[in-house]
C-alpha cells in the first residue's frame, strides 16, 4: 500500500488513473459518485460554468466526466485532494 506521501508525488493524471481504476476494479460505486459530485464544482472554480450548469443535468456527461477527469490536468489537480483520500484508505 502507498503512503500518503508517496501518493501526494504523483501527477494528478496519476492519481486519477489509480483511483478511478481502483474503483472500477472494486465496483466502487460510492467513490465514482463522490466524483460525480466533485465534477461540476471543479469545473465551476476554473471559470467553466457552462460545463458545470450542463454536468448536473447530465447524468450520462457526468459518468462520462468522472472517468475521464484526469485528461484535463486543471480538474484533476482540483480533484487531488478526492483521489488522495480514497486511493490512502483502499490502496492495497
Amino acid at each position: 500500500m502507498a503512503s500518503r506521501d508517496e501518493l501526494d508525488a504523483l501527477s494528478s493524471r496519476e492519481l486519477h488513473d489509480r483511483a478511478v481504476h481502483l474503483a472500477l476494479r472494486h465496483l466502487d460505486v460510492g467513490f465514482l459518485w463522490e466524483l460525480l459530485r466533485e465534477i461540476p464544482a471543479s469545473e465551476a472554480a476554473r471559470g467553466r460554468t457552462d460545463l458545470a450548469a450542463h454536468d448536473i443535468t447530465q447524468v450520462s456527461a457526468m459518468i462520462s466526466d468522472a472517468l475521464a477527469s484526469g485528461d484535463d490536468d486543471a480538474i484533476a489537480d482540483s480533484l487531488r485532494p478526492v483521489y488522495l483520500d480514497y486511493l490512502t484508505k483502499h490502496s492495497g
